[in-house]
């Protein structure tokens, strides 16, 4: 989809104060929607990753797919706003970068705990702001009709995405010192959940 020459020249437009929104292609939604309960989630996923990459150096392996990431998670939001005009990216290089930074890993033997280092803990933070985003998605696929677009591919991205997002804390919490927290149950033991 070309872009059009539009900016935005006004922030503040007030259009907003009656409690619906205007998507992309013209049509108004109320502010409560499904679809705008998406866009929200998957923006506020685009702000934390954003957060996230502020942790990272300009030289760690993590930069450059992460700047990707934020630009996809962007395209996500279009894809919604536009009501499926702007096609969704591909997962697949998610999955490719999950079995990479996953094969350098121990494998799991416990829950893994948020935490570690202050990356890590953000990745996790991610993870669990797009496993909402994801929900969200799911919950509007379920509520889609015939005039709504078909989110599909936008839910199977997150899915995707808050896979990338736990090998990464891990993956994270390798390169530091803090180590990598597991789950010993309250009383210290591992739990025997099989």
């Amino acid at each position: 989809m070309a872009r059009s020459g539009k900016r935005i020249t006004r922030v503040t437009t007030k259009a907003g104060d009656a409690g619906t929104t205007t998507l992309a292609d013209g049509s108004k939604v109320s502010k409560t929607h499904p679809l705008m309960h998406a866009i929200g989630d998957v923006d506020e996923l685009n702000s934390l990753v954003g957060l996230l990459v502020t942790e990272l150096t300009d030289a760690h392996a993590l930069r450059e797919p992460m700047g990707q990431l934020q630009q996809e998670l962007f395209d996500v939001g279009a894809h919604l706003a536009t009501v499926g005009a702007v096609g969704c990216p591909d997962a697949a290089w998610l999955e490719a970068l999950v079995a990479e930074l996953n094969e350098a890993l121990p494998p799991l033997t416990e829950f893994v705990i948020p935490g570690g280092s202050r990356s890590a803990a953000l990745a996790h933070v991610c993870r669990t702001a797009c496993r909402r985003a994801e929900r969200s998605l799911w919950a509007l696929v379920s509520t889609a009709d015939e005039t709504s677009g078909d989110y599909t591919d936008a839910a199977r991205y997150t899915n995707r995405l808050s896979d990338l997002l736990f090998v990464m804390a891990r993956s994270l919490n390798r390169e530091g010192a803090a180590g990598e927290p597991q789950w010993r149950g309250s009383k210290g033991e591992p739990s025997d959940i099989a």
